[in-house]
């Protein structure tokens, strides 16, 4: 009788389990009842608008279910997807109701809304429908009311693809795990020291010479240099980029997920292997190898016209590839006593009447920035790039959030009226530590940053103005891939902080509650397991 009981309970739990959202939508009613996907449904689309997310939806719905459910233009149908003039839902806001039949609205004419509206309906239903095999499941869905609009309009994740090369269908993979938490920004870090990762056309030798490295550092570089230890290498050649026709397939693939894939090609530091594959592109007249230890490199790029001529032609075919309106362009960590110990260098900085090599960097940036300007685009680039004069139209990408001097120059640039993306290392960067038990987690760069830390984080920077406030764009999650050799190390270090980071940027700060989030993160584990998603599970 007892074990009747027991039973009983756990049934009723179930089925009145209660919806788990990642990230929580703004609002949402549960009504009485559920409503059942079933072989039979048909999804509706009231204007040509909101097709191509019917579409998705019959393909997204099909791998777990098996259905091949009929998709056709109108408003009768079991799922109907629908777009209206509404300016109170924003750009990418949607309502979705569950009743007798699914209706997901978003406002005309952008359908990003009704996307989002979908990947909340996939989440409503049991998380075996992210298998990717045909399962037998009852596809019940609660009945819900939900008005959901997002916090930030720049709502992103980071992926360096230089220390690590990671295959185009690792890429689209990750692009599409990012999709189903309502992330539309895909930050593409594609060039470094130590691999430049896309084919430019004009310049062959960048993918020829500059895509590969002889061997890679074994171990943890900081430990070694700080204990004076040689460096030991594994002795195997990496490498690998992506054609011009991959890129293309990688964007288009995103753009379905209403995702904009936004390039970075850094410089004029860590370019030692563009400096590799073209010698005259550096400061002296040696000869470099493509980089195969970690760390920041005192190798940079030139400032002769010559080298801003050769960022422009890689830029224009970079533009070429990537609709997005922000080209990053790195700027970040440019070490200058190449500059300063070349004659050459000290001249042209006299030439140009400027006082140190900080306004040479400026000035460089300012030539791209420049240039980007007449081709319609805006450059974004790490926060480095105001010091010695913020360009104009730059956008700052802001990472050294944890100490006086970040903090100074982030608010500078937004009571100045420069846009600001925050990336701040000091919640943002995945490739520290989850644990404070390093010796049980992968190896990684080193601190600790667990899943409640950036759950918690605010992206607005203390002490702006309300004015100000507004050059807040978003926020972005990073992994930089020194210690992540393969897609797999990647999601480990990823998820579940990308769950946090979805919510931080789609929900405001007063709403957000750890303890509800805890509890849809044990959800979503079980979808992940469906997914084959080699997630980091939560330490109960």
């Amino acid at each position: 009788m007892k074990h009747l009981i027991l039973l009983t309970l756990f049934l009723v739990s179930v089925a009145h389990a209660r919806p788990s959202v990642i990230p929580q939508p703004l609002e949402m009613t549960e009504l009485e009842g559920d409503w059942t996907l079933k072989k039979k449904t048909v999804i509706s689309y009231a204007d040509e608008g909101a097709k191509q997310t019917a579409e998705l939806m019959a393909e997204q719905l099909r791998p777990a279910t098996g259905y091949k459910l009929k998709v056709k233009a109108g408003t009768k149908g079991g799922i109907v997807f629908q777009t209206k003039a509404d300016g109170s839902l924003g750009k990418e806001g949607y309502e979705l109701r569950v009743s007798d039949a699914v209706v997901i609205t978003a406002p005309a004419p952008a359908p990003a809304g009704l996307f989002y509206g979908a990947q909340t309906l996939r989440q409503l239903l049991p998380p075996e429908i992210y298998s990717s095999e045909k399962i037998s499941a009852n596809w019940k869905v609660p009945k819900v009311e939900i008005r959901d609009i997002p916090r930030f309009g720049w709502r992103g994740m980071h992926l360096d693809v230089d220390r690590h090369f990671m295959p185009k269908e690792d890429v689209l993979r990750f692009i599409d795990t990012l999709s189903t938490f309502k992330f539309n920004s895909f930050h593409w870090h594609l060039t470094e020291d130590q691999g430049w990762r896309i084919e430019i056309k004009k310049y062959p030798k960048l993918t020829e010479v500059g895509a590969w490295r002889t061997e890679t550092l074994i171990g943890h570089r900081a430990k070694e240099k700080r204990n004076g230890m040689p460096y030991a290498y594994d002795g195997i050649r990496h490498g690998g980029f992506y054609t011009q026709d991959e890129v293309r397939e990688v964007v288009a693939y995103a753009a379905e997920r209403h995702i904009t894939v936004v390039p970075e090609i850094d410089m004029p530091g860590h370019m030692q292997a563009a400096i590799a594959s073209y010698p005259e592109l550096g400061c002296t007249t040696e000869l470099v190898e493509v980089k195969r230890v970690w760390g920041v490199s005192e190798i940079i790029l030139n400032p002769e016209e010559s080298t801003v001529r050769f960022c422009k032609d890689v830029l224009t075919e970079v533009m070429d590839l990537f609709p997005s309106t922000f080209i990053h362009i790195g700027g970040d960590e440019a070490r200058k006593p190449q500059w300063e110990a070349s004659e050459r260098i000290q001249q042209l900085r006299k030439d140009r009447g400027l006082k140190d090599m900080h306004e040479m960097q400026s000035w460089f940036i300012k030539q791209i920035d420049n240039f980007l300007v007449e081709n319609n685009r805006r450059l974004i680039g790490w926060d480095e790039i105001a010091e010695g004069g913020l360009a104009e139209n730059a956008t700052i990408m802001w990472w050294r959030g944890h100490g006086k001097k970040g903090l100074a120059i982030a608010r500078n640039a937004a009571e100045q009226g420069h846009d600001i993306v925050v990336a701040s290392t000091s919640h943002l960067y995945f490739d520290y530590y989850q644990s404070k038990d390093q010796k049980s987690e992968p190896l990684a760069f080193g601190g600790h940053l667990p899943v409640e830390k950036v759950y918690n984080f605010e992206p607005i920077i203390p002490g702006l103005s309300e004015k100000a406030r507004q050059h807040v764009l978003g926020a972005q999650g990073q992994l930089w891939t020194e210690y992540m050799p393969h897609m797999k190390q990647v999601e480990y270090m990823a998820f579940p902080r990308v769950c946090a980071v979805a919510e931080v940027v789609w929900r405001q700060q007063g709403q957000k509650n750890y303890d509800s989030f805890i509890e849809r993160l044990a959800v979503q584990e079980k979808r992940f397991d469906r997914m084959n998603v080699n997630y980091r599970k939560l330490v109960k």
